[in-house]
């Protein structure tokens, strides 16, 4: 049924994560800890040499460093940077909470400050993730109307359509270009056109600015957009900058572009992921239909006989999609019933909850076409919802 369809796709796909990180794990580890060791190893020399030339004992200079560490928390740099908690430096904060960025660089200290980050964090961050979203829709309204003009004006130019719009001997040709989506492929290209081009405009300033190396400042470009936010390098901490008002206003525009682009691209590469595996399910499917059958007649062949259950059992509008229903026709044979089969009558009132929890969140009942309950994760709720009934409701008019 469908609830197994969609196990199965959570299963697999909760598989498939678990690897991806794995292998990642395996990759970052070969890298960088060579490098690590290295560093440590040059540490360790130093101390030593810093120890023996000024006559302090390792303890002491431990102890002094763990109080660095401690101040390096609270804001204190070696350099000469810009106050952290005036009222633009608690600005640029509260930007990395509510955009889920958190580089790190600036956390409160005070448990006061800490209770209120709580608080303040859940509201912010729940209201930027629904702007991402509400942004996200217009985004591939957009995208969606500009492609399909443009595939208006190629049928045109091969004339197929009429050039002043009506319709003439080309009304089949309208009529199926009425009900025509843009390709979720071309939608993912030019969103990672439109990310890199930001992202090299931003690493283009960066560079000068911040002494980076352009690579470097893709990095960040990247760290950042994405919402990652390692911290490590970033941008407007300096006390002082040429035309310090302009760059930082360039920053947050950069930023905020970069972050949408890239949240975009996250939500369509998901689709893509999911087709991915879809197709992966539906090739196993192929491969263990014939042993699932030859299971289940084997298992037939030793089921307890009770008698006919389903004799009394009233049939109404509700339970008629259940009746056509594969475990009704194992019901029909007298067999006992199992648990699968009661997850399975109850089907109907899950899917009626699934549908009153989308209209809730929706604000209106909303039509499922032909297309969306082909799909495996039609009906959610969120920015894989938004992005797929764009997708699939975009029109000429719209």
């Amino acid at each position: 049924g469908r609830l197994n369809a969609d196990n199965a796709r959570f299963l697999l796909l909760a598989v498939l994560i678990v690897l991806y990180m794995l292998c990642g794990a395996a990759v970052f580890s070969a890298i960088e800890l060579p490098t690590e060791r290295e560093a440590k190893e040059r540490w360790e020399e130093r101390l030593e040499n810093f120890t023996r030339r000024h006559n302090l004992s390792r303890a002491e200079l431990r102890h002094f460093l763990r109080e660095y560490e401690e101040a390096n928390v609270a804001g204190i740099r070696v350099d000469d940077i810009r106050p952290r908690w005036d009222f633009t430096g608690a600005f640029y904060f509260v930007g990395t909470v509510v955009s889920t960025i958190g580089f790190g660089m600036t956390t409160p200290a005070t448990v006061g400050g800490k209770i209120f980050l709580i608080f303040y964090g859940l509201i912010g961050c729940a209201g930027t993730i629904l702007f991402f979203n509400l942004f996200l829709e217009r985004l591939i309204t957009v995208i969606a109307y500009v492609m399909k003009s443009c595939h208006e004006r190629q049928l045109r130019r091969k004339g197929v359509l009429p050039h002043d719009g009506r319709r003439g001997s080309g009304t089949s040709e309208v009529d199926s270009l009425a009900g025509w989506k843009p390709s979720v492929y071309y939608v993912m290209l030019i969103l990672c056109v439109a990310s890199l081009i930001i992202s090299c405009c931003a690493s283009a300033m960066y560079t000068p600015i911040e002494g980076w190396s352009y690579f470097d400042s893709l990095y960040f470009c990247f760290v950042a957009f994405s919402t990652i936010g390692f911290g490590d390098l970033v941008s407007s901490q300096n006390i002082r900058y040429e035309s310090q008002g302009l760059y930082r206003f360039g920053n947050f525009v950069f930023i905020l572009m970069g972050v949408c682009c890239i949240y975009s691209l996250f939500n369509v590469i998901s689709i893509v992921i999911k087709q991915s595996i879809n197709w992966i399910l539906k090739k196993l499917a192929c491969k263990c239909c014939h042993r699932c059958q030859r299971r289940l007649f084997h298992s037939r062949r030793n089921v307890v006989m009770p008698g006919n259950v389903r004799s009394r059992r009233n049939i109404s509008i509700e339970t008629d999609a259940v009746n056509e229903s594969d475990t009704d026709g194992r019901r029909l044979s007298g067999e006992m019933i199992s648990m699968r089969d009661f997850l399975a009558s109850n089907k109907v009132s899950l899917a009626i909850m699934q549908k009153q929890l989308s209209e809730t969140a929706n604000g209106y009942p909303r039509q499922m076409s032909s297309n969306s309950k082909q799909n495996g994760f039609s009906g959610g709720v969120g920015a894989l919802a938004i992005m797929n009934n764009r997708l699939a409701e975009t029109s000429v008019d719209r």
